[in-house]
């Protein structure tokens, strides 16, 4: 049976959960399940509610919910589960996260879909096919920056892209892209910035004789990495770790951070409130 997910945020008050409960009771929705957080730092309340669409009016659901949002300040979205979102992934040579994702989708574990794959490679054609999935090559230097983000905006536009995901693509995105897709663009990376900029962070790490390595997958932005958090993770590391050692567990890493960012986002899990995210689980 499909549901309806509400993701809203809003200055905290009394009636907020009973305006929202009582409007779902009005349309005769049964809700499957609630969540909701009050942060008193900054007086904001936050909710995520997702409901049965049985017998409902999905048609006038939003525009029902409007006035009533409205009166308590709200922002908030409407989802649909079976308006399955559709996915861009984007590649450079590392093929870890991009055939993790490919697998998972082509293992039922994730929603949504793929609808094509931008490289600046074209070393991942054949696994991609393998999975019947569209792969576009798109070589970029610094002289055709802007000539390959058209091209791939007039392929994401083309193919009515909702989330695009960057799996280990090496290139800075500029501000065209990112603007186009606010809050739609995921990406994962080792999780030692700031402290290790730059080329080669697992032989700085492997230096400094550290003792944990991460990853972070957060929502682009135009501060290069510094956009909202959606998921980390850590394993420890030791003197016995070699520099190949490092960056095998740091992949196994980016992986699986990468993989539940996707879901959470996909999901309709993970609400964007300023500079950082609240994620319901």
């Amino acid at each position: 049976m499909p549901t309806a997910t509400l993701l809203i945020s809003a200055p905290d008050r009394p009636g907020l959960v009973a305006a929202v409960a009582g409007f779902l009771v009005e349309q005769r929705a049964n809700i499957v399940h609630a969540d909701q957080h009050v942060d008193p730092s900054v007086g904001l309340f936050v909710q995520r509610v997702e409901f049965d669409l049985d017998g409902i009016d999905t048609d006038h659901l939003a525009d029902a919910f409007a006035p009533i949002a409205t009166s308590h300040g709200m922002e908030w979205v409407l989802h649909r589960s079976d308006a399955s979102p559709r996915v861009a992934i984007l590649a450079s040579k590392q093929p870890h996260c991009l055939v993790d994702l490919l697998g998972r989708w082509g293992g039922g574990e994730l929603p949504g879909s793929p609808e094509l794959v931008i490289s600046n490679h074209p070393d991942h054609e054949a696994i991609v096919g393998h999975y019947g999935v569209p792969h576009h090559h798109l070589p970029i230097t610094p002289a055709s920056k802007d000539e390959q983000e058209a091209a791939m905006l007039d392929l994401l536009d083309g193919h009515r892209i909702d989330l695009v995901i960057l799996a280990r693509y090496m290139q800075i995105l500029s501000p065209t892209v990112v603007d186009a897709y606010p809050g739609r663009i995921i990406n994962i990376h080792h999780s030692f910035l700031p402290a290790f900029a730059g080329g080669r962070p697992y032989h700085q790490a492997h230096d400094r004789g550290v003792k944990v390595i991460g990853a972070t997958a957060h929502y682009v932005t135009a501060d290069l990495d510094e956009g909202p958090i959606i998921d980390q993770d850590v394993t420890r590391v030791s003197h016995r770790d070699s520099v190949h050692h490092l960056v095998a567990k740091g992949r196994d890493l980016e992986k699986v951070v990468l993989a539940r960012a996707v879901r959470l986002h996909l999901e309709r899990r993970v609400l964007i409130v300023g500079g950082k995210t609240v994620v319901f689980d």
